[in-house]
């Protein structure tokens, strides 16, 4: 039984890492790469991505990219929780990945790092990263589709659980205290 199991997971997650579709969400300057990334010139239909869909519910990969401010984070929270499972999430540029030049106390408005909303599969931290860069990000994604199993994706999302809690309109983590 344990072979058909992996048999199965093996075609699921051929299928699933060649077919990804990602959600359209561009906040900044890295918006501009994520859109270049789809032109001719670079073309990321080789990769299954062609189709950048509008709707949370028709995708399965969040490309954050650019800055996620305290008042937009609710809104990026709300999309991945109505993507179907299962949801991957790339973290394109600094700013999202850390919080970039606004991190600390450079800008107040600024959430430092989408991984204090939503669990984040791939960082790609350069400012703003080239499309090629994304294409690697993907690649990498593509990689850790195929090796995962239906146990191990289950294990990975309640280990990056977060336990959210909204103070004065902004959504912060419950042990936020605790971590700085």
């Amino acid at each position: 039984m344990n072979i058909i199991v992996s048999t199965i997971d093996k075609v699921l997650n051929w299928g699933r890492a060649n077919s990804i579709w990602p959600l359209t969400f561009a906040t900044s300057c890295c918006g501009i790469e994520m859109m270049c990334a789809s032109a001719s010139n670079f073309d990321i239909a080789r990769f299954g991505s062609e189709v950048f869909r509008p709707s949370p519910r028709q995708a399965d990969l969040l490309i954050c990219a650019g800055t996620i401010t305290h008042k937009m984070a609710p809104v990026l929270l709300r999309l991945y929780e109505q993507m179907p499972e299962p949801k991957y999430v790339i973290a394109m540029g600094a700013c999202s990945c850390g919080g970039g030049m606004f991190a600390g106390n450079a800008a107040y408005s600024v959430v430092n790092g989408i991984d204090k909303i939503v669990p984040v599969d791939i960082y790609l931290p350069m400012c703003p990263p080239r499309p090629e860069a994304l294409f690697d990000a993907i690649l990498k994604l593509q990689k850790e589709i195929k090796k995962e199993s239906i146990l191990t994706r289950k294990e990975f999302l309640e280990s990056h659980q977060l336990n959210l809690k909204e103070e004065n309109g902004i959504l912060i983590r419950k042990d936020y205290d605790e971590l700085y």
